[in-house]
């Protein structure tokens, strides 16, 4: 089994009202309502939100997740003076971590819910490009 890309991430939190403030006001992904539920969007990415443990799913085992790490291409001094403009909870400054493709540069900080989210970018321009993902037409054709 061979393992390609991240389809979407559940978050579970005890405010949904929280959570959705973090995410879209701190880290501007876009908010939208899909299916009943409130699905956050960057890039090619879904954070989809649950509110408690109200409902049998896998998905709501628990609140919240242990780390979630972003890609950016901005350069990390904007992304801390953004996130200082914002009062996010900052953990760390800029700090260089060794990613799967590489260095890269991380800020760190936490959610309303305890979650490490790390904002990160990768120092080879190479490294940052956006991985391949297959259409529906595709998986047809397969």
């Amino acid at each position: 089994m061979k393992l390609r890309d991240n389809h979407h991430i559940v978050l579970t939190t005890p405010d949904i009202d929280r959570c959705l403030r973090f995410y879209h006001d701190v880290l501007s992904m876009e908010a939208h309502e899909k299916d009943g539920q409130i699905c956050l969007y960057f890039g090619s990415c879904e954070i989809t939100l649950k509110e408690g443990l109200t409902d049998f799913a896998p998905s709501a085992v628990r609140i919240g997740i242990i780390n979630l790490c972003l890609i950016t291409d901005d350069p990390m001094e904007d992304v801390l003076r953004e996130l200082e403009e914002r009062h996010a909870p900052l953990v760390t400054g800029i700090v260089d971590r060794n990613g799967a493709r590489g260095p890269m540069k991380s800020i760190y900080l936490i959610d309303p819910d305890g979650n490490f989210i790390e904002i990160a970018r990768y120092a080879d321009k190479t490294l940052r490009k956006k991985p391949h993902f297959i259409d529906e037409d595709e998986l047809a054709s397969e």
